[in-house]
């Protein structure tokens, strides 16, 4: 059994643990331990709305979640001797539910509380608890529906240099003062700029907090050092190479999924849980230049759901609303190939925010199966038929 090296209590909130976590970027938010090159060791994680979600049928704790507070991060976990330019490569050895805790949830968030990718389509809160038992999962609020998971961090990257925090806050803040493509709703935001409210900061305090609250970065985008990716394939057995940024890479992770589709399409769209994590860590010195690294790359690991038949959804950049032609947009033709399966799926008694969840939690398979033939960009979305136990292939 590795040695834990960042343990959570799931009845107290980040801020209040033994030893706090983060849930913003920051150079100067101090490591909670040290490692080495080599090491083996274990991180339990909280999940990524510090427990503010119940296992229930009551959907007003998602239509209320407070998302000032996310996403809550064990670490940051300094590696003795990775310096800037170096690749950190991080090995999941094992990634699970912590004992007793053996559940999750996936939402659709409010209009008016973060929305998500058909927010224009499903505007109010939803809710869908899973019960996990081994590898599998079923819900009592989506019936007649059993998949194995795929578990996974959302959430795992370094910790940015001063630069490269101030790059993200610069473009960021820019892109929300220029405004977004004229198919862009109202709702989600642009972009999730500074905001120390709800800030965890680790052990920092006082005047050092503030300034560092003020400047960090929020953790809702995957950006250059990782992030959150919301990577499904990225499980037991991957391999992952991360740039490191700052003396000793400060590594943090959170948000551990059960299970996700493609695209996480409902934004709390995954099996979100409490976990833990076995890592092993290694150094490339000089790394990133002779690979000439800028994100991320990872190795997926052999463990996944062996699912073999599909039923496959189109998608093209046509707005479903005005009917209006995008070019080559595949946000607009992934948008609709996810609502051509939800459709398709009401005919089989699905409710649209059941199916909706569906889609987004599930083993699904998302594609850009074509960008060159313009005007339409083709999305696919492939739904494996075994997860039902009814026949839903047309006859």
């Amino acid at each position: 059994m590795p040695e834990t090296l960042f343990k959570v209590d799931l009845t107290k909130p980040m801020e209040k643990q033994d030893v706090p976590g983060h849930n913003r970027w920051h150079p100067d938010i101090p490591a909670v331990v040290s490692v080495k090159p080599g090491d083996v060791f274990r991180i339990e994680c909280k999940d990524w709305t510090d427990g503010q979600i119940s296992n229930n049928d009551d959907p007003s704790d998602i239509e209320k979640v407070d998302l000032n507070i996310v996403h809550v991060l064990s670490g940051p976990i300094r590696v003795e001797g990775a310096e800037p330019g170096d690749i950190l490569v991080v090995d999941i050895l094992d990634i699970g539910a912590l004992p007793g805790d053996e559940w999750g949830f996936t939402g659709i968030f409010s209009r008016e509380n973060g929305g998500g990718f058909l927010t224009d389509h499903y505007p109010k809160a939803a809710k869908a608890c899973w019960d996990i038992q081994g590898i599998y999962t079923s819900s009592r609020h989506i019936p007649g529906v059993r998949f194995a998971g795929i578990t996974h961090p959302g959430l795992i990257g370094c910790a940015p240099s001063m630069e490269l925090l101030q790059t993200w806050n610069k473009r960021e803040r820019a892109l929300v003062e220029k405004g977004g493509p004229p198919w862009k709703p109202a709702i989600p935001d642009l972009a999730a700029l500074p905001n120390p409210e709800q800030a965890v900061l680790g052990t920092l305090a006082g005047s050092e907090f503030d300034r560092v609250a003020a400047e960090a970065a929020r953790t809702v985008p995957p950006r250059e050092h990782g992030g959150n990716c919301d990577i499904k394939n990225l499980s037991k057995g991957s391999k992952i190479y991360f740039p490191v940024y700052v003396d000793g890479a400060n590594l943090s992770m959170g948000d551990i999924h059960f299970s996700q589709g493609d695209g996480e399409i409902s934004f709390c769209g995954a099996i979100e849980m409490s976990g833990y994590i076995d890592l092993h860590v290694e150094i490339i010195k000089g790394g990133v230049e002779k690979y000439a690294m800028v994100n991320p790359i990872f190795k997926p690991g052999p463990v996944e759901p062996h699912y073999s038949e599909y039923l496959i959804f189109e998608g093209i950049s046509v707005d479903e609303f005005s009917g209006e032609q995008y070019y080559l947009d595949a946000h607009v033709s992934y948008r609709n190939a996810c609502l051509n399966a939800i459709n398709y799926l009401k005919t089989f008694g699905f409710t649209g925010e059941q199916a909706y969840l569906l889609l987004s939690c599930a083993p699904v398979e998302g594609r850009i199966s074509g960008i060159v033939d313009v005007p339409n960009a083709c999305c696919t979305l492939a739904l494996p038929t075994a997860i039902f136990e009814k026949d839903i292939v047309p006859t």
